[in-house]
């Protein structure tokens, strides 16, 4: 009878050890794992992978161009404004120390970035003429129309009124061609103008996070409907950022470097009751990234579009959802209503079936689809207004996850690139991937 209780309590053990050991896909597919090639809308993507290189797809997955440096992220350069020259980038250059606060999420350890031309020839390059004698780099960078490069960067020094000796602060240059800065802002200069409580700026002023802001998205409002009808506020010049520790999206103004416009960081909880209904006010997001302005053509331009992770984050930090996951938002700027969502209730999935933490973004493209990277996942997805996923493709690539030695396929941000960017002969495959029928249909089809 012992032997017998021991051996089941093994048996018992044994399948216990096997179920943790197997609590997440040790295997799982990589590449295109679904594809309709006449829903979705057919281009090319590029990332830069965990593997530290850079990377351009076409729709079958196939590897169309890689640079071997990475971009945090990476960013296309518009032909238009380098002469007509197709396939240039925007990434990072060379790396530096960080010191005792650097860290994978911000630009400490970055010394120079750059721009490479299609063959990887370094064509510009911007660090040692940079504050401090390095770039320092993290998030965003830009090319202008007059040339310039906007880039986000950390500048670390002594705040006053804050707890920590030395914050991270969040810096933008404006560089010219030649290395100058031509054009500077610095958020801990603008904290009364995020939208903060008198009690939320003491949280603020008293957290133990050097990097108390952490914003992680900067872009150009760019040509807008709103600016149009004469809303200065959206200038297309101006810029707009967000705060993932902070929960808000903000407008700068370029000619005073005020923030003029801005949504959060104090939004309604989001109630489970009306959470599938649009329009309906904004609610709560939570570290969110990537937000811009949708840009003129795109169905929606002129409302902001947004990744919502629902990370935790806030002052207080916002409590989260036990089973809830991660959302994208199109947002009318002017009435603050969201007027289109994606969760993952909209594929008929459970909501922690789309959940990316940290990272992440989310792109309209020309006909009405939305271009999704779940960065945590290295998941990228289109999926059309009402929710369909009609392309989805998997990272193949690995490097250590932010903070660790663990491997992980992350990918900070995915952009969709047109067809015209590139060099003209570039080859793209454009095949079907048919996904299987679930185990379940099949078994109710054959009875």
């Amino acid at each position: 009878m012992l032997h017998t209780k021991t051996a089941l309590a093994v048996l018992l053990s044994s399948a216990v050890m096997a179920s943790a050991a197997l609590a997440a896909p040790s295997v799982y597919p990589t590449g295109v794992t679904r594809y309709d090639p006449a829903k979705a809308y057919n281009q090319y993507v590029i990332f830069s992978g965990a593997d530290k290189q850079t990377h351009l797809i076409d729709m079958n997955g196939n590897a169309v161009k890689t640079w071997p440096q990475a971009g945090f992220p990476s960013a296309i350069i518009d032909p238009q404004l380098v002469g007509g020259e197709r396939g240039r980038v925007l990434l990072q250059l060379s790396d530096k120390d960080p010191g005792k606060l650097g860290s994978a999420g911000n630009g400490l350890g970055n010394q120079s970035v750059g721009e490479l031309d299609w063959n990887g020839k370094v064509v510009w390059q911007w660090g040692d003429q940079a504050p401090g004698g390095a770039a320092q780099q993290h998030h965003d960078q830009r090319r202008l129309k007059n040339g310039n490069t906007l880039v986000l960067a950390n500048k670390v020094h002594a705040v006053s009124g804050f707890k920590v000796p030395e914050v991270i602060d969040d810096a933008i240059y404006e560089v010219s061609p030649q290395g100058e800065v031509k054009w500077q802002w610095l958020a801990s200069e603008h904290l009364t103008e995020f939208g903060f409580t008198p009690a939320q700026l003491k949280l603020v002023h008293a957290s133990k996070d050097p990097d108390y802001l952490h914003i992680n998205n900067l872009s150009v409002v760019g040509p807008n409907k709103w600016f149009d009808a004469g809303d200065k506020r959206f200038a297309p010049d101006n810029l707009l950022i967000d705060s993932r520790n902070a929960n808000f999206i903000a407008i700068i103004d370029k000619n005073s470097g005020k923030v003029v416009w801005h949504l959060g960081p104090n939004l309604p909880p989001i109630n489970p009751k009306t959470a599938g209904q649009v329009p309906r006010a904004v609610d709560q997001f939570v570290g969110q990234h990537d937000a811009h302005i949708i840009g003129p053509g795109l169905p929606g331009a002129g409302n902001l579009l947004v990744f919502d992770n629902q990370g935790t984050a806030g002052y207080p930090s916002v409590p989260l959802g036990l089973i809830s996951g991660s959302r994208v938002l199109e947002i009318d700027p002017l009435s603050q209503q969201i007027v289109w969502q994606y969760s993952a209730a909209n594929s008929r999935q459970p909501g922690w079936a789309f959940y990316s933490s940290f990272i992440s973004s989310a792109r309209r493209l020309p006909n009405g689809n939305t271009l999704i990277d779940e960065g945590m996942h290295g998941r990228f997805f289109q999926v059309t207004q009402g929710g369909e996923n009609v392309w989805e493709y998997v990272s193949p690539y690995l490097g250590k996850a932010p903070g660790s030695d663990a491997l992980s396929n992350w990918v900070y941000r995915a952009l969709p690139v047109n067809y015209d960017w590139v060099p003209v002969g570039t080859p793209r495959s454009e095949t079907a991937v048919i996904v299987p029928a679930p185990a379940v249909q099949q078994a109710s089809a054959s009875r």
